[in-house]
C-alpha cells in the first residue's frame, strides 16, 4: 500500500506566480545604543537599551520592537543582540532588549517562575510604554527566540493594544508537555536548570554591586527547578501563564527548526489560529536560521523586515501572498552529529495539514517485520532496561549518532526495502497495544532510516508516560497485565526514505538520560494482529512539492569590537561510561565559555553527570555544578550552583546550593533541600 500511495502522490514541482510589492526599507540610518529605565506601576524600574535609528529627521516616527527576558543584556547577551538589533534599527525601527524584573540590570526581586504573572502585568506595561514615546509611531511588534519566543506569544494572547504582530523563534504555547522540564511529559533535566537557577542569585553588569538591597534579594530567590519538580503534571500550573492558540488574533511569524524540540507548536498554530501567519522550519536545532550548527543556513532578517514594514509601518511588501507555510523537505543522510549541510529542498504548504497528504498505515509483525497487511495475533515482551537511550539524544532533534545501541534492547520493526521513494511531512504515530508489569511505565517510539549498509538514521520520535495515556493533568496508574491502547504522536518531521532502504520503529521503555527512569523492574508487552493491533501511521506526502520563492545567503552580522567571545555551554561534550559487572552507567556532560567586556572578563562552567542502576531502576542521580568568574578590575567575583536530584521509589530527593566567593571568600550562601514524592513519574 505505501508504494502505492508514494506513486499517487508523486507530483512536478512548480514554482508560484510572484506578485509586485515595495522591498523592504533599505539601510537609511545609522544606529545610536541608549539606557532607559522603564518605570512600573509599583516603582520598580525595568532596564532597557534602546537600539535606535540615528540620523532621523525632526518628527519621524518609528515602529518599536521588543525582546523581553532575563537573559542579560549587558552581559551574557550583549555581543549577540548587536548584531540582531542594529540590522533593524538602520532600516527604522527602535528596538527595546529589556531584562525583565529582577535579572540583569532591571530592579526588583526576581519572578517566582518563568513566564510569571508579574512577568507579564511588567510587560503590558513596557509595550505602553514603547508606544507613548515621542518617537514612537504607536505600533509594537514584540520577538524573540526561546523565553522571548514563548512571552511573544503570550503577550498576544493578553491582547495589548499597542502589540500589532510578533516574530516568534523556536517557541512553544505547551509548558508542561513541550518545554524542557517535563518532555512529553516526563521528568527532563539538563543544563538549563543549572543556568536559571544559578542566574536569580546574580547582580547586573558591570557594577556586579554587593549591596544587599539589591544581591538579598536576588540570592535568596527560590530555586525554579524546586517548584517545577512539585508541579509533575499538566493542570493550572502550567496552564496560567497561557490561554488558547485561537485567543492570538495578530498576525504571526514563526521560525522553527526539525532539529528543536518546540517545533510541534508550528503545526498547531498553523490549525488553531485564524490570524495571519507566516511559518519557516528548517533543518535547524536551537537556533536563528542564519547562526545554525547545520544548513542550509538562511538570512531571516530580510523577511523579518517585510514582515515588521507590513504591520508595523503599513508597507506593502507582499507578505500576504508569501507562503503560510515554507518547510524543508530533508533528505537520507548518515547520522552524523557535526553533519554542516542536511540534504534536501525547500516546499511550500498554504494549507495545514497538506491537502495531499495521505495516511500510510504500516502493522508491527510477528517476524519484526513492518507491512501493509493485517498479522494474525501474538505477543512480544521486552524487559526495561533504565539506562538505554543515550544515543538517541537529549531532546526530540538535534543531529545524532547511529541509534543502534538504543535499538538493542528495543522491539524494533522493519520494512521490507523500498521500491521507491517515499516521503512524510507531518507528526507519525505509533499507535500501539501495550500492557507492563508495573504500575509505572513509559514507552517511546523513535522513526528511523535505514540505509542498505545497516547504518540507521534516527528521524523523529516521542514518548508516553503510562499514567498519562487518558490525561496529562489527571494521570492514573497502570493496572499490572491490562492491555492500553497506546497513541504516541512523533514530533514534526520531514524526511524523504530512498528506493532500496527501510522504514524502522523502535519501541522502549527508557530514554535517558533525555527522560528520568521509572522505578519498577518490569517487562512490557506489545500486542499484535488485528486492525487496532499495534501499527505506525505515516503522513505520506508527494516527493516534490511546490518551490517556495528562494531565501537570501546569511548576511554577515555587525560585531561589537569590545566584546569578544570563545567556546560554547551547549551543546558541550558527552561521555558515558558503563560498568557492566555492577549494571550501572554514568553520563558526564560539560560545557565552557569565555568573554572579555570592557570592564572585564567572564568564563563560565557547567557540568552534569547522570547515573542510572539498571538492576535498580528506582535510584538513579542527577548532579551538577554551574560556575560563572567575573574577573573585574578590582576584585573576582565567582557565583556558583550545586544541583542535586536523586531517586528512590517513592521520591526525589533534591539539594540546591547556591553561592558566592570574592577573592577566593565565601561571602554568601544558602541551601535548599526537600524530598518531593514521586506523582506518577
Amino acid at each position: 500500500m505505501i508504494q502505492q500511495i508514494a506513486l499517487a502522490l508523486l507530483v512536478a514541482a512548480t514554482v508560484l506566480p510572484t506578485f509586485a510589492s515595495e522591498p523592504p526599507s533599505p539601510v537609511t540610518y545609522g544606529v545610536r545604543m541608549e539606557n532607559a529605565w522603564i518605570p512600573m506601576k509599583d516603582g520598580v524600574r525595568l532596564s532597557a537599551t534602546l537600539y535606535t535609528p540615528d540620523g532621523a529627521k525632526p518628527g519621524d516616527k518609528f515602529p518599536a520592537i521588543l525582546e523581553y527576558q532575563p537573559y542579560r543584556k549587558d552581559d551574557a547577551m550583549a555581543e549577540r543582540d548587536y548584531g540582531i538589533y542594529t540590522y533593524f534599527a538602520r532600516r527604522g525601527y527602535v528596538c527595546a532588549r529589556v531584562d525583565i524584573r529582577g535579572f540583569g540590570t532591571s530592579e526588583g526581586a526576581p519572578t517566582d517562575r518563568e513566564y510569571s504573572q508579574q512577568e507579564q502585568t511588567d510587560g503590558l506595561q513596557v509595550i505602553s510604554w514603547l508606544a507613548r514615546q515621542t518617537w514612537s509611531n504607536g505600533n509594537v511588534g514584540m520577538m524573540g527566540i526561546s523565553w522571548s519566543g514563548f512571552n511573544a506569544m503570550q503577550m498576544a494572547m493578553l491582547h495589548a493594544p499597542e502589540l500589532k504582530a510578533v516574530l516568534a523563534v523556536d517557541a512553544t504555547a505547551e509548558l508542561f508537555h513541550d518545554d524542557i522540564h517535563y518532555i512529553d511529559g516526563m521528568v527532563h533535566i539538563d543544563e538549563f536548570e543549572l543556568n536559571m537557577d544559578m542566574a536569580p542569585g546574580m547582580t547586573g553588569a558591570p557594577d556586579y554591586t554587593l549591596d544587599e538591597k539589591v544581591l538579598g534579594l536576588r540570592f535568596e530567590a527560590v530555586p525554579w527547578s524546586l517548584l517545577y519538580l512539585k508541579h509533575q503534571r499538566d493542570g493550572p500550573f502550567w496552564r496560567s501563564p497561557v490561554r488558547p492558540l485561537s485567543e492570538i488574533t495578530i498576525p504571526s511569524f514563526l521560525i522553527g527548526g526539525l532539529q528543536d524540540g518546540y517545533r510541534d507548536s508550528i503545526p498547531a498554530m498553523l490549525e488553531q489560529t485564524k490570524a495571519p501567519i507566516k511559518a519557516i522550519v528548517g533543518p535547524w536545532n536551537h537556533t536563528f536560521p542564519d547562526d545554525g550548527d547545520s544548513g542550509p543556513l538562511v538570512d531571516w532578517r530580510n523577511d523579518a523586515v517585510r514582515w515588521w514594514d507590513y504591520w508595523l509601518k503599513g508597507r506593502d511588501t507582499g507578505v500576504l501572498q508569501d507562503p503560510k507555510l515554507v518547510i524543508y523537505m530533508q533528505h537520507w543522510h548518515p547520522p552524523d552529529p557535526k553533519l554542516k549541510a542536511v540534504p534536501g529542498e525547500w516546499r511550500r504548504e498554504d494549507v495545514w495539514p497538506p491537502p495531499d497528504a495521505k495516511q500510510a498505515t504500516l502493522f508491527l509483525q510477528p517476524n519484526h517485520t513492518l507491512a501493509d497487511t493485517v498479522p494474525k495475533k501474538e505477543t512480544h515482551q521486552l524487559k526495561y532496561i533504565p539506562s538505554i537511550g543515550v544515543e538517541s539524544g537529549f531532546w526530540w532533534g538535534e543531529l545524532l549518532v547511529d541509534p543502534r545501541p538504543v535499538d538493542a534492547f528495543s522491539l524494533v520493526y522493519d520494512s521490507a526495502p523500498l521500491q521507491d521513494e517515499i516521503a512524510i511531512l507531518g507528526r507519525p504515530h505509533a499507535l500501539l497495544r501495550a500492557s507492563a508489569t508495573a504500575p509505572l511505565a513509559d514507552w517511546f517510539a523513535r522513526l528511523s532510516d535505514i540505509a542498505p549498509d545497516g547504518t540507521v538514521t534516527q528521524i523523529t520520535g516521542a514518548g508516553l508516560n503510562g499514567a498519562q495515556r487518558d490525561s496529562m493533568s489527571e494521570p492514573c496508574y497502570l493496572e499490572p497485565g491490562k492491555v492500553y491502547p497506546i497513541d504516541i504522536a512523533m514530533h514534526l518531521t520531514s524526511w524523504v526514505f530512498p528506493t532500496g532502504h527501510r522504514i524502522r520503529v523502535a519501541i522502549s521503555n527508557a530514554l535517558w538520560p533525555m527522560v528520568l527512569p521509572t522505578p519498577y523492574p518490569m517487562t512490557t508487552s506489545l500486542e499484535l494482529g488485528e486492525s487496532n493491533g499495534s501499527r505506525l501511521v505515516l503522513p505520506v506526502v508527494p516527493v516534490h512539492g511546490i518551490s517556495p520563492p528562494p531565501f537570501l545567503s546569511p548576511q554577515p552580522s555587525e560585531e561589537r569590537s569590545d566584546i569578544h567571545s570563545t567556546g560554547e555551554l551547549f551543546p558541550g561534550d558527552w561521555s558515558t561510561t558503563r560498568d557492566e559487572v555492577n549494571h550501572k552507567t554514568t553520563v558526564h556532560w560539560h560545557g565552557k565559555t569565555e568573554t572579555t567586556y570592557p570592564w572585564g572578563k567572564e568564563t563560565d562552567y557547567e557540568n552534569l553527570t547522570y547515573e542510572a542502576d539498571d538492576a535498580h531502576p528506582d535510584i538513579s542521580a542527577v548532579l551538577g555544578e554551574a560556575k560563572s568568574v567575573f574577573e573585574l578590575k578590582d576584585r573576582v567575583l565567582i557565583w556558583q550552583g550545586h544541583l542535586s536530584v536523586t531517586t528512590d521509589q517513592k521520591n526525589f530527593y533534591y539539594k540546591y546550593t547556591r553561592e558566592l566567593l570574592k577573592d577566593g571568600e565565601m561571602i554568601k550562601t544558602k541551601t535548599w533541600q526537600e524530598a518531593v514524592p514521586r506523582d506518577h513519574q
